[in-house]
């Protein structure tokens, strides 16, 4: 029977004991080694795990079989945040890291993810070589845990200590610590508990902490995401304590999620603004921004303020991590809450953008919206709405073959200026205003970017957009 697992960009991901299993970590494992392999150097592993069901025990399966194929691993002690792991591929100089994580899904999900050498996510290349593995193996190589260990190809290591030794050399803790903040914290049950609290308790902060204990059932919600929707106790928790701001992580740490002081959530797109004028203002950093084609045109505001050139991207971390390779980079990120700056990881940490937007508010000494307010004043005003749209499964490729041939002139009373099919297709309007529209390979939604100068002008966006998509189809 032919081996029919699907790696792609995050790796793979699946139901628990029904799609996700011991069996199929040990097949995409051993592709994994197949693929290092032919690398032709000797291979060094980092293998972590976030805190869902079971993640620690498919971490040891996936070590034991890349130790059956004569690669050392080293692994993590506790469950670890994903860009700790990237962050460590690279000071090892490492060949890769495998990471258990299904990163925001539902609980019953679980997953297993591959970063190359450069620490960054795997990119088209790599995932396509392993997926051909998949299909090949007809037998995985497999040792014991402990007969590994003993054989010195499995090692424990605790990571976290040089992680936070490089965090001292990118955050002004000194800055926070003479704030005397109160800050709220919501780590979503998963690998930032111990980690963000912590630094921030040291860096002199009153920390409020919620969901800071493991729960592989992530408290009942519908998924572990540091969204609006999920973000709701922790705006009550800051209103409560009347903290500066709120900060959250995602399970695997790359994503954040931050409220206002008033517990008002306040948009990835925002954040990323809020976060590249402070290094351009507070900081003097000069350099070039990265930005994925649907992120905010407020970034590249901000950036052209300052001079600065902007790197538009198809969506996907891997992207703005090339770019960080090959250009100073003062700033990478994407509206669906990805960050990462100057000097570190190619790859998305939540931690670290919690931290900036602490050491932000600590320099400004004054609430995030209000610095928005001021943002605005020099720029102009943006505003942004991200939704989901359903539709039936047979629409989508009408949707799809619509949007190719025959594609809006006007929406909502603009005019269709020009059509970005960089990834997706972004309609570039009148008035500084944009509608992007990409559709999902997995599930029968299309996700839509809206952006106005004005609330009035976005609602008008919003309510227009499904009627538009419609009428592309023909429906």
């Amino acid at each position: 029977m032919k081996n029919v697992i699907k790696f792609g960009t995050s790796g793979w991901r699946g139901i628990i004991s029904d799609d996700f299993t011991y069996s199929g970590v040990r097949l995409v494992s051993q592709a994994i080694a197949n693929h290092l392999k032919k690398q032709k150097h000797k291979a060094l592993v980092i293998v972590g795990y976030d805190t869902r069901f079971m993640s620690e025990d498919f971490a040891r399966e996936s070590a034991s079989v890349l130790a059956a194929n004569g690669i050392k691993c080293l692994i993590t002690e506790r469950d670890t945040p994903t860009p700790v792991i990237a962050y460590e591929i690279i000071r090892r100089k490492a060949a890769g890291g495998i990471n258990i994580t299904a990163s925001h899904n539902p609980y019953c999900y679980n997953g297993l993810k591959f970063s190359p050498a450069w620490g960054g996510p795997a990119l088209p290349e790599d995932t396509k070589d392993i997926e051909r593995e998949i299909s090949r193996i007809k037998k995985v190589n497999y040792i014991t845990f402990d007969e590994a260990s003993k054989k010195g190809l499995i090692t424990m290591i605790d990571p976290l200590p040089a992680y936070f030794a490089r965090l001292q050399k990118l955050i002004d803790f000194s800055a926070i610590k003479r704030a005397r903040l109160k800050i709220g914290v919501d780590t979503l049950w998963g690998t930032a508990h111990g980690i963000l609290d912590v630094l921030l308790s040291e860096a002199g902060c009153r920390v409020f902490v919620r969901n800071n204990e493991r729960d592989v059932l992530f408290g009942g919600t519908e998924r572990p995401e540091p969204a609006e929707e999920f973000l709701g106790g922790l705006g009550s928790l800051v209103r409560r304590e009347k903290c500066c701001a709120g900060v959250a992580c995602d399970p695997d740490a790359d994503r954040f999620g931050i409220v206002d002081s008033n517990g008002k959530y306040i948009l990835p797109n925002y954040v990323l603004a809020l976060v590249l004028y402070h290094l351009l203002e507070h900081r003097k950093w000069r350099g070039v921004v990265a930005r994925s084609v649907m992120t905010s045109s407020l970034v590249d505001r901000v950036a052209r303020k300052y001079g600065m050139p902007v790197r538009e991207t198809p969506v996907g971390f891997k992207y703005i991590g090339e770019v960080m390779l090959k250009e100073n980079l003062v700033l990478g990120g994407e509206e669906s809450g990805g960050l990462t700056i100057h000097g570190h990881v190619p790859e998305k940490d939540g931690i670290l953008a919690a931290l900036l937007v602490t050491e932000l508010v600590a320099r400004e000494k004054k609430p995030l919206g209000a610095i928005l307010k001021k943002i605005y004043c020099q720029v102009g005003p943006v505003y942004d709405r991200r939704v989901n749209l359903k539709f039936q499964p047979e629409t989508m490729a009408k949707i799809r073959n619509g949007l190719n041939k025959k594609p809006p002139r006007e929406i909502g009373g603009l005019k269709v200026l020009s059509v970005n099919r960089l990834d997706g297709v972004k309609f570039l309007l009148e008035q500084n205003s944009w509608v992007g529209l990409r559709l999902s390979g997995t599930e029968p939604v299309v996700r839509c970017y809206i952006e106005a100068p004005s609330g009035n002008l976005l609602e008008r966006l919003a309510r227009v957009v499904r009627p538009m998509i419609e009428n592309v189809a023909g429906e």
